[in-house]
């Protein structure tokens, strides 16, 4: 990544600080916006530069599409041919942690970086108040992936977001820690049937309560949908899962009562949606340590998928 060009305002939640975050996205500057999954760096989805911006800013593979964050269903009927399905899914959890890939519609106008040359979008309706406002603020669309540098932690609050990207975005709208505290559940579609893309912030067993149907799965291998990279997440650390006894050399993270002596617990209880939340916060902290890390195991069930993708990810091996 290039040295950093300028000073990062930090803004706040306020009527004054929205309209100012408005108006920097319609200048073509970026923004760094709270949503309840993680802080995302937004820039005119339809401004050519600005959507180049996010990638230079963010370091991102110029092939890993981008999600379009939007303040209506109605904008997003607009932009894509949302199947039936979809839109049941839509009513069901949108504004919230998920996010629909649909074929686009004629005249969309999004910069073509934004879906990295692919037919699709990638749609979400964000629940946090503060991205609600800049959104309908803005008056338009945003392309939004998270606000760190490519294949890092993802950031949960305003420092982390500085911590990375300080100096090569305008300014961040700082709206509290993210609550859900993971990216979007993901749900594309073939045909009419749906398919789980990326796990997420609504667990599978949530959006086929829904559907009534069991989701696949996309067994393409190709890239369809952000947050697909097999390497993602990362620590600067290495990072060693399911662990129940460290090494002296590790900082462990615990989840559940049993791991007495952790440094830092996802959660001491075993709960999984305050292990969700927790999750990207606690790893930036053991992070800071400067000593590789060891993961305890999170079951596999309900929002323990998402995180165990998130983990997985951030333990793959990286590319030099």
């Amino acid at each position: 990544m290039d040295a950093p060009q300028e000073t990062t305002r930090q803004l706040a939640p306020t009527q004054a600080g929205i309209t100012e975050a408005a108006r920097l996205l319609s200048a073509g500057a970026l923004v760094a916006m709270p949503t309840e999954t993680v802080y995302g760096l937004a820039g005119d989805a339809r401004n050519p530069d600005a959507v180049a911006g996010i990638f230079a800013a963010k370091g991102r593979p110029q092939h890993n599409p981008l999600i379009v964050h939007l303040a209506d269903l109605d904008q997003a009927r607009a932009l894509a041919e949302i199947p039936q399905r979809g839109l049941a899914l839509a009513r069901a959890f949108w504004p919230g942690p998920l996010t629909l890939v649909a074929p686009l519609r004629a005249g969309h106008g999004l910069a073509p970086a934004v879906t990295a040359g692919l037919n699709s979008v990638a749609l979400r309706l964000p629940a946090h108040p503060v991205a609600r406002a800049l959104l309908t603020a803005f008056g338009g669309v945003v392309a939004a992936p998270s606000a760190n540098p490519s294949g890092r932690i993802s950031p949960t609050t305003p420092a982390h977001v500085l911590a990375g990207l300080g100096g090569r975005i305008a300014a961040v709208l700082d709206g509290g820690a993210c609550a859900v505290g993971l990216e979007s559940s993901i749900v594309g579609f073939d045909g009419e049937a749906a398919l789980l893309l990326r796990e997420g912030g609504i667990s599978r067993e949530a959006l086929e309560a829904v559907l009534g149907a069991p989701l696949g799965r996309d067994a393409s291998g190709k890239v369809t949908a952000p947050g697909q990279l097999a390497a993602h997440y990362a620590p600067r650390a290495t990072l060693r899962l399911n662990v129940r006894a460290p090494r002296p050399s590790e900082v462990w993270i615990g989840f559940g009562p049993e791991c007495e002596g952790a440094e830092f617990s996802l959660s001491q209880t075993g709960d999984l949606e305050e292990a969700a939340a927790r999750l990207f916060a606690v790893l930036h902290a053991a992070d800071a340590m400067g000593r590789p890390i060891a993961v305890a195991p999170v079951p596999e069930r309900g929002l323990g998928a998402a995180i165990n993708d998130r983990l997985r990810r951030a333990a793959a091996p990286r590319r030099a």
